[in-house]
């Protein structure tokens, strides 16, 4: 875990390597097309059918990743301890994705620094499922910090206490498991029956270590206050108390809600998503306008809360351990 956790922050997803989260998107992408087929046309649409298909295509998902990352597991330490050791720290590496977060990110503040609006709508594209089209400057500001904020919890600590509970094996059944509800859980006339067993699954891996991800993050406030008065602890553990339900997901804004409140944001609110308008919940108080700097600020409260998360969970290990 300690190597895998190093490795993600030094090599991070590069794009030119086979990525095993990349490829549990492949196979969810293929089985969908298999069991759910094109939607667009139908009128006569099988709803039982779609659900049955939808869950049937969850545990296809999960079986598979669970027997293809335990063979590989087993196989490397069956050549040698240290095989294992370094195929184990690989594959925790590509769970975790504190780097490709902060670097998909900080395009965005790139982009906004030198001038280039459609550029930096156009790197939020690739981070965000919102319409990105024709937001304005602080909008994009907003949505960038809004989504290093919520994946703060499912992209770096969520996948990081499952991994320190049951090794990659664990930690990547819970990326399969986040992976079929980013690209299957939506409400709307496609997936809202076929994704519904994905995205209540999601629901419930993310129950726990949400609500955990959100105490660190109010942790990593205080120690980021001690360099920056920007960052208002306090603040953030009001908002937290607050808001921490204003998202229709009852996971989304337990991070959402503290990051806010740090840094003195609203979030949130109604977005459009490919032409439809989704009204949501604001969360925070705006006692500032946001900024582009705003982003690099949410990344060092991602990586302060990685710390935190690290610490506490490493402790817990080894005292159980020994």
């Amino acid at each position: 875990m300690i190597l895998g956790t190093i490795l993600d922050l030094i090599i991070g997803d590069p794009h030119d390597y086979p990525h095993p989260v990349r490829m549990i998107g492949n196979l969810i992408a293929k089985l969908e097309k298999r069991l759910l087929g094109d939607v667009t046309d139908k009128t006569d649409r099988n709803l039982f059918k779609e659900k049955t298909n939808g869950t049937l295509l969850w545990f296809l998902v999960v079986t598979i990743t669970l027997v293809v990352v335990s063979a590989i597991t087993i196989l490397a330490y069956a050549l040698h301890p240290y095989v294992g050791t370094w195929v184990e720290a690989f594959l925790i590496c590509f769970i975790l994705a504190a780097k490709s977060l902060y670097q998909e990110s900080m395009a965005v503040t790139k982009q906004l620094e030198l001038g280039d609006l459609y550029a930096a709508r156009k790197a939020l594209s690739m981070i965000v499922g919102r319409d990105t089209e024709n937001l304005d400057k602080e909008e994009v500001a907003k949505a960038a910090v809004e989504t290093v904020a919520e994946n703060t919890s499912d992209g770096v600590i969520a996948p990081l206490i499952y991994s320190a509970l049951g090794g990659p094996i664990l930690g990547m059944l819970y990326k399969a498991v986040n992976t079929m509800d980013s690209m299957i859980g939506y409400k709307n006339e496609k997936y809202e029956n076929f994704g519904r067993f994905a995205a209540k699954a999601d629901d419930v891996f993310n129950f726990i270590p949400s609500r955990l991800s959100a105490l660190f993050m109010i942790a990593g406030t205080f120690i980021l206050s001690a360099f920056d008065k920007t960052y208002n602890p306090r603040n953030a553990a009001l908002i937290w108390q607050r808001d921490r339900l204003n998202h229709k997901s009852p996971n989304s804004a337990q991070t959402e809600s503290v990051c806010a409140g740090a840094l003195g944001l609203k979030l949130g609110g109604d977005h459009l998503y490919k032409g439809v308008m989704v009204h949501k919940p604001t969360i925070g108080d705006e006692l500032r306008k946001t900024e582009p700097a705003d982003i690099k600020r949410a990344n060092k409260l991602m990586f302060a809360t990685e710390a935190v998360a690290f610490v506490i969970i490493l402790t817990a290990l080894l005292n159980i351990l020994y």
